[in-house]
């Protein structure tokens, strides 16, 4: 099966909660600066220093953010293939086993009045279909009569 959304998902929220404790990070650092006594021109000038590395740390944690939105959108996209896929399996899975089953009742008998009959050429061709693995993506691509 492919995409794990669970796997997705808590990796969204991990990419969150690495956000979240980056931007506690840097503001953690900047009130340890601000508290710091020190004055004068150096002491101002590494406030100004850390201040401006505290807001790159928050770019990184916005872009942690955005990588988790992106993550999310893309995991329900997966979701939505694989409900496509699970659905186009058990409707091909449906009508392949009703043409194997009259496939094998016109091949199992001859009618009561001693005709032999042959089997749909529609139904003997879908009785032969090999279809993918289970929860394979091409599922998505398979094109049968009545599916």
């Amino acid at each position: 099966m492919y995409g794990d959304t669970d796997v997705m998902r808590k990796r969204a929220a991990q990419l969150r909660e690495q956000g979240v404790d980056i931007r506690a990070m840097a503001d953690h650092l900047v009130a340890q600066t601000e508290g710091i006594g020190w004055s004068g021109r150096a002491a101002e000038s590494m406030r100004e220093r850390v201040r401006d590395r505290a807001a790159h740390l928050r770019e990184v944690a916005a872009g942690h953010e955005t990588a988790a939105e992106s993550l999310e959108k893309h995991l329900l996209e997966v979701d939505l293939l694989k409900e496509s896929i699970a659905s186009t399996e058990r409707r091909a899975g449906s009508i392949v086993a009703d043409a194997r089953t009259r496939v094998a009742r016109v091949d199992a008998h001859d009618d009561p009045d001693g005709v032999r009959r042959e089997a749909d050429p529609g139904d003997r061709a879908l009785a032969a279909f090999t279809p993918p693995p289970s929860g394979h993506r091409d599922w998505l691509a398979v094109e049968i009569p009545g599916l």
